[in-house]
């Protein structure tokens, strides 16, 4: 059989042993060649022996953060996107590489390109720092297949797949306007994420169309995390008591869930004092007192999407192109976004 591989690829039986047992140097479009034969033949290599005779790893690099003190498995955003990816992968023929970068190590995602560990790469929770945009355009310069998920460059054309956050503001905007708010504060993430300013640009459009005032001091700050919401419930209450706000959209459920635990303390009502809106839409909001309006975002859909693109551009599948996606929200109601006392003004 390995005779008439030879043959039909008009090589020699010694290349052709060579490219499928995965040694020795062979050109790569010999070694294509070869397997396309073998292919035809009914011959079929090992899936390893291909990957070596193509220089191909078989894997998917996902490049995650290393958070302190968070388990990203169990947080919704990160275990969704990455469900996505890895049952995506998998129905490509791709195993999943996961690499957790610490917060203030050097960036050097070419570099596994270049020791051939992964095939192409995903980058989820990507900050806008100078370290990060010099790691990137130097995959760019390289021409070395990546996405960024839930995270753009101003002024670069990066691979993205993220969702449309702007438009998930300005429903809840009119969401809580249509319940009687007028004076709305949001709590945003950090503005080194890139849906920290489309979440912010989206609630500031909205506050005009319905012509209200954009206060800066109704825009308050945390870091994504639940306790950087209850953190912020002291300066919400106090703005309640005084009148000068009657609704929060938090930018996270997890940031929300914690404002609503700390304004519980507080013995703010909310859903009656104050209504409040998160973002995710995560398992946990239909089981708080009272569930959580949220913004339901699409995190399987984006990994599968994510994972889909940028494999097709890994295995050269024809039309292949580069890529900026944006999947659509939808507000989901429930009772914290009520508002009672608002109604009654």
């Amino acid at each position: 059989m390995r005779k008439k591989v030879a043959e039909l690829a008009g090589v020699s039986e010694a290349t052709v042993s060579r490219v499928l047992s995965g040694g020795g140097a062979v050109k790569e479009e010999t070694a294509r060649r070869v397997l396309e034969a073998a292919q035809q033949l009914n011959y079929v290599p090992s899936a390893l022996a291909q990957r070596f005779a193509l220089r191909k790893s078989g894997n998917l690099g996902v490049i995650l953060p290393m958070l302190p003190k968070v388990n990203l498995f169990s947080t919704y955003y990160f275990s969704e996107v990455l469900s996505g990816i890895g049952m995506t992968a998998k129905q490509r023929g791709y195993d999943l590489l996961l690499l957790f970068r610490e917060p203030h190590e050097p960036r050097d995602y070419a570099n596994l390109f270049r020791t051939q560990k992964i095939d192409g790469c995903i980058i989820v929770g990507a900050q806008d720092t100078p370290s990060e945009r010099e790691a990137l355009a130097e995959l760019k310069q390289g021409h070395y297949p990546f996405c960024l998920v839930n995270q753009r460059f101003e002024g670069e054309a990066y691979n993205s797949v993220d969702a449309d956050q702007r438009t998930g503001s300005i429903d809840a905007v009119r969401h809580l306007v249509s319940q009687g708010c007028t004076r709305i504060c949001f709590l945003n993430g950090p503005s080194e994420y890139s849906n920290s300013e489309d979440r912010l640009l989206g609630y500031r459009q909205a506050l005009e169309e319905a012509g209200l005032s954009f206060l800066p001091e109704r825009v308050l700050l945390g870091n994504y995390s639940r306790k950087s919401g209850y953190l912020q419930a002291k300066a919400v209450a106090a703005l309640v008591r005084e009148g000068r706000i009657d609704a929060v959209i938090a930018a996270n459920d997890r940031m929300a869930i914690g404002l609503l635990q700390g304004l519980k303390e507080l013995g703010i009502r909310v859903g009656e004092e104050i209504a409040l809106i998160g973002c995710d839409d995560s398992d946990i909001v239909r089981m708080t007192d009272p569930p959580l309006t949220s913004i339901r975002v699409p995190f399987f859909e984006i990994g599968c999407e994510a994972a889909s693109k940028l494999l097709d551009i890994v295995t050269n599948t024809e039309d292949a192109e580069a890529f900026a996606v944006k999947l659509p929200v939808k507000l989901i109601e429930r009772a914290s976004s009520s508002a009672e006392d608002a109604k009654k003004a």
